[in-house]
C-alpha cells in the first residue's frame, strides 16, 4: 500500500481552447475538473494500475468536500485534515499546438493544530505502507523544515520514503536521506545552483544530491526521458511518444510507476518513463490506466550519451 502525504492539494481545472487570445471571451473544446496536487495525482495513478493508497491531505471548505469526494470515485481513501481555509483551484488552460498555461493558487494558510493534525493523521496510517510519498509545494503556515520532520518520523517508523518537492524543502530534508527524491530538471538545477545544459550535467546533480544524504534519485528531463541513480548505478530511460496532449500530473504518473514496480533499479525506471509517456497523451490530469502503457516503447539503458543536449536546457 501506498500513502501519499499533500500539504497543498488543488482542485484542477483543466480547459482545452482553439487559441489563447488575451482580453477575449473564449470558449472551450473541453474542460474537466479533477483532483490535484503532486501527491494526490500519485495515488490517482497507484489506484489506476490496481492498487490501494491513501491520501493525507488538509480539506477545507466546499472546494475541499469535493475534492473529498472526487477521490472517492477514483477509489482512493481520502485521510482529509480539517482546516479552516478553503482548498485551492488551480486552472490549466491547453492550446492546440499542447502549449499549457497553468494559474497557481496559492492555497490557503496551515495553522500550528493543523499541521500537527497532518503529522498525526500519517503516523496513525503508516503500519502498513510500504511507501510514503511526500509531494508538492508547502502551503503557508508549513516551515521548510516540515518535510523534513515528516521524513525523519517515518524512518522511525520504518517506512521508505519518496520526496518530490523543490528548493528549501528539498535540501533541509536530504540529511534525514529520503529513499528516493524526485526533481525535474528545473528543480535538479536549483537544488545544486547550476544551469544543466548536458545529460552529463544532469548526472553529475543527480549524484550531488545523493552525496548530500538522498539513497537514490529518480529525474525527470521532460522530452528527453528519465535519469535514475541509486547506489547499483546510473541508468536512463526514454520512450517513444506520438503527440503530446498535456503534462500535467505526468510526473506524478512517473512516480506512481516507479514505486508499484518496487522503487528501484531499471525495471522500476521503465515503469516509470512508461507512466509518464501514457500520462502525457491524456488530458488534463487524467492518470494512465494498465491498458494504455507500452512498456515495447520504452528504451533503459547504462550506457548513457553524456554530452548529449538536453532539449531544454535548465536554468
Amino acid at each position: 500500500m501506498i500513502l501519499t502525504v499533500t500539504p497543498n492539494p488543488s482542485l484542477d481545472r483543466t480547459y482545452e481552447l482553439p487559441g489563447l487570445t488575451r482580453g477575449a471571451v473564449l470558449r472551450a473544446t473541453y474542460d474537466r475538473v479533477d483532483p490535484g496536487g503532486k501527491g494526490i495525482n500519485v495515488s490517482r495513478a497507484v489506484a489506476a494500475a490496481g492498487h490501494r493508497t491513501i491520501a493525507v491531505a488538509p480539506l477545507g471548505g466546499p472546494e475541499g468536500a469535493l475534492l473529498a469526494r472526487l477521490l472517492g470515485e477514483h477509489g482512493i481513501e481520502a485521510a482529509g485534515v480539517p482546516i479552516v481555509g478553503s482548498t485551492r483551484i488551480n486552472v490549466t488552460l491547453v492550446e492546440p499546438d499542447g502549449t499549457l498555461t497553468k494559474v497557481n493558487a496559492v492555497g490557503p494558510e496551515i495553522t500550528v493544530a493543523e499541521a500537527a493534525a497532518l503529522l498525526d493523521a500519517v503516523r496513525t496510517r503508516s503500519a502498513t505502507t510500504d511507501w510514503i510519498v511526500c509531494s508538492g509545494s508547502l502551503p503557508r503556515g508549513l516551515s521548510s523544515q516540515w518535510y523534513a520532520e515528516l521524513v525523519a518520523r517515518s524512518h522511525r517508523a520504518g517506512a521508505r520514503i519518496a520526496l518530490d518537492t523543490s528548493g528549501a524543502a528539498l535540501i533541509a530534508a536530504l540529511p534525514e536521506r529520503p529513499d528516493v527524491v524526485k526533481p525535474n530538471a528545473e528543480e535538479l538545477a536549483e537544488a545544486v545552483g547550476r544551469p544543466l545544459e548536458t545529460v552529463g550535467d544532469a548526472v553529475k546533480a543527480a549524484e550531488e544530491l545523493r552525496e548530500r544524504g538522498a539513497r537514490a534519485v529518480l529525474a525527470s528531463l521532460g522530452a528527453d526521458g528519465q535519469l535514475l541513480v541509486d547506489g547499483t548505478g546510473t541508468y536512463f530511460g526514454s520512450a517513444r511518444v506520438d503527440a503530446v496532449r498535456s503534462n500535467v500530473g505526468a510526473g506524478d504518473a512517473s512516480l506512481a510507476g516507479f514505486l508499484t514496480a518496487g522503487g528501484r533499479g531499471p525495471a522500476a525506471l521503465a515503469a516509470a518513463v512508461a507512466h509518464g509517456a501514457a500520462a502525457v497523451q491524456l488530458p488534463g490530469s487524467v492518470m494512465p490506466t494498465p491498458a494504455e502503457l507500452d512498456l515495447s516503447a520504452v528504451t533503459t539503458t547504462t550506457d548513457i550519451a553524456l554530452d548529449r543536449p538536453l532539449t531544454d536546457a535548465a536554468s
